[in-house]
């Protein structure tokens, strides 16, 4: 099965992709996907991952087929074939 992974703005340029196709052979949660993204791409891990609560979701808006994760289980949303990941970097500053 294939989930569908896109990046937009700096996510894109740090990655050296706009997307990527994922392979797994069972539905996985979204945790899984990420474990996978920076296995592949380990130059986002700092990008993706807010350092001190190792969770994405401060440093990146996460959308699954069009849905931002927080209107649906968060991490734990259970992806599927043909289902598409998008990660949209969050700027902050001060």
């Amino acid at each position: 099965m294939g989930i569908t992974v896109k990046f937009v703005g700096s996510l894109r340029n740090l990655s050296g992709k706009s997307r990527m196709i994922l392979k797994f052979e069972n539905p996985v949660t979204l945790k899984e996907v990420l474990n996978k993204i920076i296995v592949e791409l380990p130059a986002l891990a700092k990008a993706l991952f807010d350092q001190e609560l190792g969770d994405p979701r401060p440093n990146s808006l996460i959308i699954v087929n069009g849905k931002e994760i927080s209107v649906l289980n968060g991490l734990e949303t259970i992806l599927k074939d043909g289902d598409e990941v998008v990660f949209v970097p969050v700027l902050h500053g001060g």
